[in-house]
């Protein structure tokens, strides 16, 4: 052992030996100044070399039966356990002691015996430290036991704080799909009248007042910020948004959407794609005549890959927003939901293209499915 180790052995355990310091000069010194007798040191130490031996003998065999038995076997083992500690405190005394006087470091007026007397006297001292180091032994468990609830607690209280700050960002998300919210059953009264009146006067002024009633009808459904919801009604969002774009720049986007796989049962965090659509129409070219706009969608197997590729506007306005504060709130929400089992990038490619990937491994599809 070198001096660091032992050095070590001494922080990590320097309450016992104070603690045995104590116990020990108040039984030599203190004792034996009342009783004006003292033993010779050999005798001290063969008491206390027993003593501690029993002791951490006894705590640590006890810990191994606690932690790794089931309660039949510890109705038996324990027992057990007390009288080997016993039948080793008496052996290991008889021997040291023959071993000491040997060597000179007491003497004895008659010869070392195991009669009734020693062999009571061993089980006296034996059972005392057996009993000290059963209490120590439910002390350190019950500590441990308290900081199991701790640790617990930290954990509850850490899962609340996420949920909270999951349920901020999710309201943050809505606020900035749906800047302000009227009375919903006031607004969807007054489109469907708007719709009805002008559906025979005016055909793609009533198919923008569908579309964007069936939008703000989502946005306005408000789900819980540790739900998730199906992916296919969100596209469906996309599909009345690009619609409504549509109509309202004539038909003269280039916006490509494109949908592989089965996504029936798929489920996703909400808004998250109509953000990064949303994006596409604040700051993207979408009305490039080569390069389209697209929206891609993938799901085979276990992964789901979500992709939006668009021209970089050169003409920007200083109205417009920067997104950058949508993308950090998209990328703390897929990590709430999805841990280490997503993978998200933006960046600018050699084209002057901007470019989101969002990569999804769904472990078990069941488990995204909300049934209620």
């Amino acid at each position: 052992m070198n001096i660091s180790t032992f050095s070590d052995f001494l922080k990590q355990y320097k309450l016992h030996f104070l603690i045995w310091g104590i116990y020990i000069f108040y039984e030599v010194v203190v004792l034996g100044l009342g009783s004006r007798s003292f033993k010779p040191l050999g005798v001290y130490l063969l008491i206390y070399i027993a003593n501690v031996c029993a002791f951490y003998a006894h705590a640590y065999l006890l810990n191994k039966i606690l932690n790794n038995s089931t309660f039949k076997l510890k109705f038996l083992a324990i027992p057990l356990l007390i009288v080997f500690i016993c039948f080793a405190y008496t052996l290991l005394t008889f021997t040291l002691g023959i071993l000491f006087i040997k060597v000179g470091l007491f003497k004895s007026t008659r010869p070392m015996n195991l009669d009734h007397e020693f062999i009571f006297s061993c089980v006296y001292r034996a059972l005392l430290y057996i009993g000290i180091g059963t209490g120590y032994v439910y002390i350190l468990k019950s500590f441990e036991d308290r900081k199991r609830v701790e640790a617990l607690e930290r954990q509850s209280l850490v899962t609340q704080i996420e949920k909270q700050a999951l349920e901020n960002d999710l309201v943050q998300s809505q606020n900035n799909f749906l800047r302000s919210q009227i009375n919903p059953h006031f607004l969807f009264n007054t489109l469907n009248f708007i719709y009805n009146d002008a559906r025979k006067k005016a055909p793609m002024a009533a198919d923008a007042i569908m579309n964007l009633s069936e939008m703000m009808r989502y946005a306005l459904k408000r789900p819980e910020a540790s739900e998730l919801v199906p992916l296919s009604e969100e596209i469906e969002q996309i599909e009345h948004l690009i619609n409504l774009h549509k109509l309202r720049t004539a038909n003269l986007l280039n916006v490509e959407l494109e949908i592989n796989g089965d996504l029936f049962g798929l489920r996703f965090p909400p808004l998250i794609m109509l953000t990064l659509v949303e994006n596409i129409f604040k700051h993207g070219n979408i009305a490039h005549s080569t390069q389209p706009a697209i929206i891609s969608v993938d799901y085979h197997g276990n992964h789901l890959s979500i992709k939006t590729i668009n021209m970089v506007n050169d003409v920007k306005s200083k109205k417009v927003e920067s997104h950058h504060v949508g993308i950090e709130n998209i990328e703390k929400r897929l990590n709430n939901f999805y841990k280490d089992n997503f993978e998200f990038k933006y960046y600018t490619d050699q084209q002057n293209r901007y470019i989101t990937e969002i990569n999804v491994t769904v472990v078990n599809l069941m488990a995204n499915l909300n049934v209620s």
